[in-house]
């Protein structure tokens, strides 16, 4: 009975000193936080005294990577590491690649027979679309108008702000959530132009040194030439309308039976005149040229006037003699 209890302490001390060994490594300095871009690497050292013999990282809860002294265990190409030596301690870095927004959560190092562990926080963000629907613009000279750019799928929103390069009065702009869809944003510029140039929206991600922007050219014209284009535009309606009335009104008289009238052709060439004048009209401007208008000249009766009218096709003619 004596003997064994001379035994106890000399036991306490063996399960002491295996302690002892086992707790004789430890970490030093955990992870820091991060936030990262989506689709990008996103890198977290742990320090840890010499001796250790297995270290683990977990990504919310889950070991991603184990690493020994010799080589990592790796079990997902897109989480691999590095060790360093620093003065009597090792770091070990853990690496992930093509970071995806599920990503984001608690990273934490551990180590092995050991309830210490150190912990941070993986912030994820993406970068979505930026556009101003519109394109290019055309606009009346000194008055005002509206620009909209829209930022479409960002987590978090960014911060949208304008650089205007062209002479304007009275910009400003309002930026707002769009209000069915959590992860678009909406900004309108407001302002007065007064001669050629650019308007630049910018989108800004929080707590990244990343954006993305989008240029638009804006042109103004002079109110008076948008009231000529407008007035050449009616015109162009009116001569459709009165070329219509006139082939009623010559139906009445001596036509040729030969002729067999297609009055869908008519009206199909009638309405691409029509669209191809406005459209002459702002190239015309957009190259810098004067506007040109049709000419309203029309050759004279000589005797009994004779009236023909030529079709979309060349080969069909009608004549027509007026009683």
């Amino acid at each position: 009975m004596e003997g064994s209890w001379k035994g106890i302490p000399a036991m306490l001390v063996i399960l002491a000193g295996l302690a002892a060994s086992g707790s004789s490594y430890q970490i030093i300095e955990g992870p820091k936080n991060a936030t990262v871009l989506e689709g990008t690497e996103a890198r977290f050292n742990c320090t840890i005294s010499r001796g250790w013999r297995l270290i683990m990282w977990a990504l919310n809860d889950t070991v991603v990577l184990s690493i020994t002294p010799t080589e990592p265990i790796i079990t997902n190409d897109r989480f691999t590491s590095a060790s360093y030596e620093e003065g009597s301690n090792s770091i070990s870095e853990m690496i992930i690649h093509d970071v995806r927004l599920q990503d984001t959560g608690r990273i934490k190092c551990s180590l092995q027979n050991s309830d210490r562990d150190a912990s941070a926080f993986l912030s994820v963000q993406v970068m979505g679309e930026l556009l101003i629907p519109r394109g290019n613009l055309i606009v009346p000279e000194d008055k005002p108008c509206n620009v909209t750019c829209h930022a479409l799928g960002w987590i978090p929103l960014p911060d949208i702000s304008w650089e205007i390069g062209m002479p304007v009065s009275h910009p400003s702009y309002n930026s707002r959530p769009e209000p069915d869809d959590v992860q678009s944003a909406v900004s309108v510029l407001t302002l007065t132009p007064q001669g050629n140039g650019t308007l630049t929206c910018l989108a800004n991600m929080k707590g990244l040194n990343a954006h993305k922007s989008v240029t638009v050219n804006l042109t103004v014209v002079q109110p008076s030439w948008e009231s000529s284009y407008q007035n050449e535009v009616r015109k162009s309606a009116s001569m459709k309308t009165n070329k219509e009335t006139s082939e009623t009104n010559v139906k009445s008289g001596s036509e040729n039976n030969v002729y067999s009238p297609d009055e869908p052709r008519t009206a199909k060439l009638a309405s691409l005149t029509s669209e191809s004048l406005e459209s002459s009209v702002w190239e015309q401007h957009r190259n810098g040229q004067p506007y040109q208008g049709p000419d309203h000249r029309w050759p004279g009766p000589a005797g009994r006037p004779q009236v023909s009218f030529i079709m979309a096709s060349p080969k069909t003619v009608r004549n027509v003699t007026l009683v």
